[in-house]
């Protein structure tokens, strides 16, 4: 049988995903890497880890693969977006990635945001000026770090970097580079006012290519090393958060995305750029035809993890995704609104839609009742609150009617009912959490030719599961919100001066 291989390098590991080409995926692996956080606000991997994990999973999987008579005949890339990783002439590493959660150059962020040139920049780039994008990041390692930034050959992703050890190729797709906040949305180019705050020139970035280029050709070593032919199709594919939209089949008005992994993310797909006026929202190009448009979180699973490692029981050697599956178990015994526990879910500072890199995680409404069970049902409706945040910003332009939801995390109990009762809308769920990996094999499916357009390709995602919103509980989660928002708002002032306390007393 013929099928195509998927290769996603997210936050926290690679997931490679095999799929025939009606869609069905035939297997799949994982394999996980760390991040380094060697101050307050630093997020960092080592992309020579990233790319033995990602080669190595590979090979496992081809060689299962291989034993089963299945024959791959295309490669398709996907990442995290927003890494930034220098590199020298030799295309050696000059240190870690640094990646979308990183915080360092928050103050450099402001100041471009704040300068004359801001709203020209997020016009044509479509991307908010922040700390994660890498127009922030290069200008602080310009500032912060001239040596490095004087020896830095090119300036590249983890995903470029991975794609470069495959096929000797500086190359990135057009989705990815508009999460650079140096590509012009509008003519498909780099940038110039863009590359002029960050001070650099195109040929320090790699050239841009469609999501379905595969021009590149993987290297005859390489080729032997995983047992495949030389010929297989390489194709560039695009970024994790696109790719799981087009793994959802959202194409059409009124259905948005909401992916809840490390991070978490709302997204709509649409024909033309919306460009809100206070900036909280991206725009991404998938294709000549549409782009991605929505507003991330930086607290989704990263919070889980965070919340089991406090609240969970790990006695006689309990494997973490038990200890953290009974805490969501608890959690289903407690009442919407956890009885009066509110959680603002900003423990990495938070992107959209209140863009601030000094905002802190904060339970509010802490009585002498409240138990473990509470503190986790309350940060699990924290993410979610955060979620519809950003989902309201989008209906001030779209129509929303349902939801489709993806991500790992979104299998664990409660999610669906929550979610569309939080929401108060229909949620679409498929116990295939591989989304991402399914949006890249119907991209590379339609890049090899086997689909005339990607919108013919999306029929083959079917949801699996709907649920449908109880309107008491949304009721009920609707007041609650109301507070969450009162608090991220009245709390500004706070978040800047315990980040300022922070600095001061380092």
């Amino acid at each position: 049988m013929e099928i195509i291989t998927t290769i996603d390098i997210g936050t926290t590991a690679v997931r490679i995903g095999a799929f025939d080409y009606l869609g069905n995926r035939v297997a799949n692996k994982k394999g996980s890497y760390p991040t380094f956080h060697t101050q307050p606000d630093y997020s960092e991997q080592d992309p020579e880890q990233v790319f033995i994990t990602v080669l190595f999973i590979l090979k496992t999987l081809l060689t299962e693969l291989n034993s089963k008579k299945y024959k791959v005949k295309g490669l398709v890339f996907s990442s995290s977006m927003h890494s930034v990783l220098s590199i020298d002439k030799k295309g050696t590493p000059l240190g870690n990635a640094i990646i979308w959660a990183d915080n360092r150059a928050k103050n450099i962020a402001e100041e471009i945001k704040n300068s004359d040139v801001g709203n020209a920049i997020y016009h044509n780039t479509g991307t908010p000026i922040h700390a994660m994008s890498p127009l922030s990041k290069i200008t602080w390692v310009r500032k912060n770090d001239p040596t490095r930034f004087e020896k830095t050959y090119k300036f590249i992703s983890l995903k470029e970097y991975v794609f470069k050890q495959f096929t000797g190729e500086y190359m990135i797709d057009h989705s990815l580079a508009s999460a650079t906040g140096m590509f012009n949305i509008r003519n498909l180019q780099w940038d110039q006012q863009a590359l002029e705050v960050a001070g650099i020139q195109p040929r320090q970035l790699s050239q841009t290519f469609s999501i379905y280029n595969s021009d590149a050709k993987l290297k005859p070593e390489l080729a032997k090393t995983l047992n495949i032919p030389t010929h297989t199709k390489i194709i560039l594919g695009s970024s994790d958060g696109c790719m799981a939209t087009v793994g959802t089949g959202v194409f059409n008005e009124g259905h948005a995305t909401v992916t809840i992994t490390s991070s978490g993310a709302v997204r709509v797909m649409s024909k033309e750029i919306i460009e809100d006026k206070n900036k909280r929202l991206f725009n991404y190009v998938l294709d000549k035809d549409y782009f991605i448009t929505g507003g991330p979180t930086n607290n989704g699973g990263v919070v889980f993890d965070w919340v089991t490692k406090q609240f969970g029981d790990f006695k006689n050697g309990i494997e973490f995704d038990e200890v953290m599956h009974k805490l969501f178990n608890d959690a289903l015994h407690v009442p919407a609104g956890a009885e009066g526990l509110l959680f603002l879910p900003y423990l990495l500072g938070e992107r959209a839609p209140i863009w601030n890199s000094n905002a802190r995680g904060c339970y509010f409404g802490i009585n002498i009742n409240h138990e473990s069970k509470h503190f986790c049902r309350a940060t699990i409706e924290g993410i979610a609150f955060e979620l519809l945040s950003i989902s309201k910003v989008l209906e001030q332009y779209k129509n929303i009617n349902e939801l489709s939801l993806t991500g790992t995390i979104s299998t664990l109990p409660l999610w669906g009912n929550l979610m569309a009762d939080i929401f108060g809308k229909k949620v679409n769920f498929s116990q295939n959490t591989n989304n991402t990996n399914l949006g890249s094999a119907l991209v590379g499916l339609t890049g090899m030719g086997v689909f005339d357009q990607l919108k013919d390709a999306s029929n083959l995602v079917k949801p699996e599961t709907v649920f449908e919103p109880n309107f008491k509980n949304h009721e009920i989660h609707s007041k609650y919100f109301h507070v969450f928002n009162q608090l991220t708002q009245k709390l500004s002032e706070e978040f800047e001066l315990i980040s300022e306390l922070q600095t001061f007393l380092k």
